[in-house]
This record gives structure tokens, sequence and C-alpha cells, in this order.
């Protein structure tokens, strides 16, 4: 049984002849909180626009339960998807008070109705106390929750969340993300959850999707998109990942910083490449070094070391707070990983099934 309650098809939009949306595809299935994660431009908030119905696709088609939103003989217009928005700048408007923006979208109900399905929603949202402010008196964080009561007193179908807490300072910006987070699954609602914040995605997202130049280059759960992402733009966007050269040999991948004995589906002699994280590895003093300490930040609970290589690839290390050691030391650098690690033949994920390793050879 197909549980997607939003469907997009091969969708594209360009602008002024640039493709913002190239190909995408995208599923959002019911109850979930799907991330949409990506650089800057990357069309994440296209996307969002095309599934709101701001914009038209150029090409493609969008469902809803089966019923098409989008496609070439139909369009249905905003106001009539049962898609709430919540934006970047709040939009809220700045003439109404909290109650009036937030009762905007109930014009259909009696005036019963309305003040009490706006006064559940400031409950909701924590701003029982509020309804008569007007936005100017109100701070960011409370601009933010009038935003998403207005966007939630309709009861849509759908939340689509466009950076809602880019604007807020870091302390107000986790603290509103676990309320909202809590907020949808406790409504058991459906949502769109648009960043550019990796750790927020993570931290959001039942499932992530990971766009790069208008494609969605990878969508599944966090774990399965931190630990074993697709293709190298993932492994680098998702976690900061260094990129380790290696050659393939029988006992697994010869590296600058040594055998890491993890075999692949792939011919002796091949050139890959390692997604090694700064808590992949670890270094001491012991031994033939092969790297210097270029730089040492610390950051409370751990430093993060810059260890430039003999070759001048630069990687980054993490150590425990009290293991500090000076700019310019020599050290042996080492993988420490406890797993295995992502790798890359021609900048894609590379698994051992005995099919990949058909069609590898063949190319």
């Amino acid at each position: 049984m197909n549980d997607n309650l939003i469907e997009c098809c091969q969708l594209e939009k360009c602008f002024s002849s640039q493709p913002a949306v190239s190909g995408l595809n995208l599923e959002l299935r019911d109850g979930e909180i799907l991330a949409l994660v990506g650089p800057s431009g990357c069309g994440k908030t296209t996307t969002l626009r095309l599934i709101a119905g701001f914009e038209r696709p150029d090409r493609g088609e969008i469902w809803m339960q089966g019923r098409p939103l989008s496609n070439e003989d139909t369009f249905v217009p905003p106001e009539k998807r049962q898609i709430g928005v919540v934006f970047q700048d709040y939009a809220i408007f700045p003439h109404l008070s909290v109650a009036e923006n937030v009762a905007f979208g109930l014009h259909k109900k009696s005036p019963a109705q309305v003040k009490q399905r706006v006064a559940e929603m400031l409950e909701l949202v924590g701003l029982s106390g509020l309804a008569k402010r007007m936005p100017h008196q109100l701070s960011g964080g409370e601009r933010q929750r009038v935003a998403l009561a207005r966007a939630l007193a309709p009861q849509p179908k759908v939340l689509l969340l466009d950076e809602p807490f880019s604007s807020l300072d870091m302390d107000l910006r986790l603290k509103l993300r676990e309320e909202v987070r809590w907020l949808l699954k406790n409504l058991h609602l459906t949502a769109l959850f648009v960043t550019h914040d990796q750790e927020e995605a993570l931290y959001m997202g039942d499932r992530l999707a990971v766009m790069n130049q208008g494609h969605v280059q990878q969508a599944d759960s966090p774990e399965r998109i931190f630990s074993h992402p697709a293709n190298r733009f993932v492994a680098e966007f998702m976690g900061n990942a260094n990129l380790l050269p290696g050659q393939v040999v029988e006992q697994g991948i010869e590296t600058e910083i040594g055998l890491i004995p993890q075999r692949v589906a792939l011919p002796f002699g091949s050139s890959v490449e390692l997604a090694v994280r700064a808590d992949d590895l670890g270094f001491d003093l012991h031994g033939e070094t092969n790297g210097v300490i270029l730089s040492r930040i610390f950051k409370g609970v751990l430093n993060v070391y810059q260890i430039r290589l003999t070759s001048g690839l630069v990687l980054e290390a993490f150590q425990p707070h009290y293991r500090m050691f000076p700019e310019g030391q020599a050290v042996r650098i080492f993988a420490d990983a406890g797993h295995e690690l992502a790798c890359f033949y021609n900048g894609v994920a590379i698994t051992a099934d005995e099919y990949h390793l058909d069609r590898v050879t063949k190319a």
C-alpha cells in the first residue's frame, strides 16, 4: 500500500532559462517529517513553492493522496491544496493583532468557531496571553510561533516550513526547533522542513532528502545518510567528511595513512576515495610520522586538529579536551573508525555486491 501523502514526479522549473529544479522526484510519507537539506541555491525553496502552489512547474507532476495538484491538465491553486506554510521571515501582517493573524485563514467559520480555534492554537504554541499584542511588540521567537499557529489553524494535511529558525539567535533556535518537532509529532502532522543546516536536518527529519543543483542526491533516514552517503557530495555536505584517496589492493584499500582493511567490489589498482570524518581518525607521537599539526581549536569537550599530510592533503581529527599538542608537531595519523568507511569510485558510493562489481569492471 502506498503511504505517500505527496509525490513529486520529474519536476522541472527554470527562472530566466536557469534551471532551479531539474528532474526532481520526491515523496513525502503520511505522518513523517521530511527534512529537505542542501546548500544555498540548490532548489530547496523552489521545491517547497512548487508543492505549495506558489509556482507552477514547467514540467512534471505533483500528487496528493492520489489526486493531481499539478500536471499538464491540472493546477490546484494554493488556497485549495490544504497545505500550510511557515516562512523564513514570518510573513505575519504587521497591522493585525496576534489573534487576527491566526484567524486570517478561518474566514469560512462562524465567529464563535474562529474564536475557539484561535484560542486553541495560541495555547498550543504557548502564546495564550498575547492575543491582543501587535507583531512589533513580539520577540522573533514569538513572531515565529504566531506564524506557526496561523499555518496550523485551518488544519492542513501538510505543513511546509521554509528555514523557519534561520533568523533567530542560536539558543532560541535550538529551543524552538525542539518545541516544533514535539508539536508536529504530537499532532501526527505530515511536514516538509527546508533547511541548509546539516545538524538541524539530522535533528528534525524522520527522513532526509539531500539536494544539490536541482536534484535529490539521496533520500533516507538520518543514520543512513550520515553513515552510507550515496556520493561524495552527500559525504562532504552531511558531516564535513575528509575525502582520502586510496587504491584497491588485495588486503583492502591502501592510503597515505596506511592500509584500511576494507574490501570493495572493484578490480585491484582502482583509485577510490574514502570518507573519513574527524571522529574516524586518531593520531599519536609513536612510530613513523606522516603528518604535521597545522592548528588546534578548543571546543570544550574536545580539540579539533587540522593535520597536513606529506602529500599536502589536510585532514581534521578530534582528540579529548585534555590531549593538547602544539602547532608544528609531527604526528602519526591513522584510521580509527570502528566501522566500514564510505568508499567512492568516480564520486559514486561503492558496495560489495556482485552486480556492482560486474558493472564497474565492464565500465
